[in-house]
């Protein structure tokens, strides 16, 4: 039933007028636009509020057969044309970043950006190594970029009076994870475009990556459904008209994607992996390394791990594309985090998500053990780094057995408030110990294990 609704969906599209594909002309219906007169109004006012060329007052005067432009009557319904109403400039803001992130204006010098910061139609973002930004329009849609990524934010417009907007961006390199508010007017348009495609919605989630190196864009739709068609075909750097690709292209419906490469046309849908599962997700990640270990998914070539700040994942601050079903990060402070997994198949196609929170916690235990010089005594020391929430005292666990697995322990002594502990009388043998420091703090049981050590005793 899906497939026959994205099919009927799709012929609805194609079957529209070829105008209904044009991001400033509207439809027949919609090639004049109603504005009923307010006591007071003239012509002139009228046009100076909503044209582009406040000269067109005469334009309306003729169009609407109004033989006294300065006395307009309240009540009275004029006919606006479309392609005359001035487009105003929309804007986009920074709401969140990390690493090295740019802006250029125009072809201009790239300087920092800042989170806040406005951005305009003609603006350039770009992140470096390990930089992540996300930007947000004025209808609440976000365009996340990770680490080197290059995009034009090329049209960013809306027709006064109809409240029609149009938002193109140019993908030069990397990728855009976009979250799309639903389209208020059926002449909006939201469109990414590559060097070879150009994927239209009209409300959506969906991510665009353009491999410069291989000259090939992925589509991969998450929610809703995104129209993708080729980039010659929609005038782009050939100067000519750019058609709506949401209704001229082939719809890819979600969980869906295409591959479309520099030899041949757009790629035709691919069904989306599914998310791998993250083993033990209720670990608290207190190693000096931050590390996740997935369960593998047939069909997976290779996986995705990103790090954010937020359950949405528009605040990330790590990325890493692995080979195998596990991936660490270093130099993570302390907190609550989201990890976000999807694998990517043998196509290059990313699959669907799956994000769990984590809390973040570094802990370091260090032990050591020494004979006592002159007895039969052996002293165990271990040191925690982390000092914790004031008037939380950290106790300890210490387990001494004559087996790798601690099984059967000659000592196992709990509740210890030192950081230290002397064993006596051990009789020759090989040892293996470990001590756990536990704490309870803000609410929430916390243990530590030490690696397991070992030692030989000889006489």
């Amino acid at each position: 039933m899906a497939i026959a609704a994205v099919a009927a969906s799709l012929a609805v599209l194609q079957a529209r007028p070829a105008e209904a594909r044009q991001p400033h002309v509207p439809t027949a219906s919609a090639a004049a636009a109603p504005y009923v007169t307010r006591p007071g109004d003239t012509l002139i006012g009228i046009a100076g509020r909503y044209l582009r060329d406040p000269g067109d007052w005469r334009a309306l005067a003729r169009g609407n057969r109004v033989s006294e432009p300065r006395h307009l009557p309240a009540g009275m319904t004029l006919r606006l044309p479309v392609a005359l109403l001035r487009r105003d400039p929309l804007t986009a803001s920074v709401v969140a970043m990390s690493g090295p992130v740019e802006r250029a204006f125009r072809g201009g010098r790239y300087v920092p950006a800042t989170v806040g910061a406005t951005l305009a139609e003609g603006d350039c973002v770009r992140t470096g190594d390990n930089g992540f930004v996300t930007l947000e329009l004025a209808d609440g849609s976000h365009l996340s970029l990770p680490s080197n990524t290059e995009l034009d934010l090329t049209t960013l417009r809306q027709t006064a009076l109809v409240g029609t907007t149009v938002r193109q961006f140019a993908l030069k390199r990397g990728e855009v994870d976009s979250q799309v508010t639903h389209a208020t007017h059926k002449d909006d348009r939201f469109q990414i475009r590559s060097p070879s495609v150009v994927a239209g919605v009209r409300g959506t989630r969906f991510r665009v990556g353009y491999d410069d190196a291989q000259q090939a864009t992925a589509v991969e739709v998450l929610d809703g459904a995104v129209g993708v068609a080729a980039a010659a075909a929609n005038g782009i750097g050939n100067g000519g008209p750019q058609r709506d690709a949401y209704a001229a292209g082939q719809l890819v419906g979600a969980r869906y994607g295409s591959v479309t490469r520099a030899s041949g046309g757009v790629g035709g849908p691919v069904a989306l992996l599914g998310a791998p599962a993250l083993r033990n997700p209720a670990k608290v990640q207190d190693d000096s390394q931050v590390a996740f270990d997935l369960d593998p998914l047939a069909g997976a070539g290779r996986y995705r791990v990103e790090i954010a700040r937020d359950a949405g994942v528009l605040d990330v601050v790590r990325d890493a594309h692995v080979d195998a079903p596990h991936a660490s990060f270093a130099d993570l402070p302390d907190g609550t985090y989201f990890v976000r997994l999807s694998a990517i198949d043998t196509n290059g196609l990313q699959g669907l998500p799956q994000t769990y929170a984590f809390e973040r916690r570094l802990t370091g235990l260090s032990a050591s053990a020494a004979r006592r010089p002159g007895s039969h005594d052996y002293e165990f020391r271990w040191l925690v780094s982390r000092a914790g929430e004031p008037g939380a005292a950290t106790r300890f666990r210490f387990v001494l057995a004559a087996a790798p697995d601690l099984q059967h322990p000659l000592v196992d002594r709990v509740d210890l408030d030192a950081g230290h502990i002397v064993v006596s009388d051990l009789p020759a043998g090989v040892y293996y110990w470990t001590v756990v420091a536990e704490r309870f703090e803000n609410g929430r049981f916390y243990e530590k294990a030490g690696a397991v050590q070992s030692f030989t005793l000889a006489y």
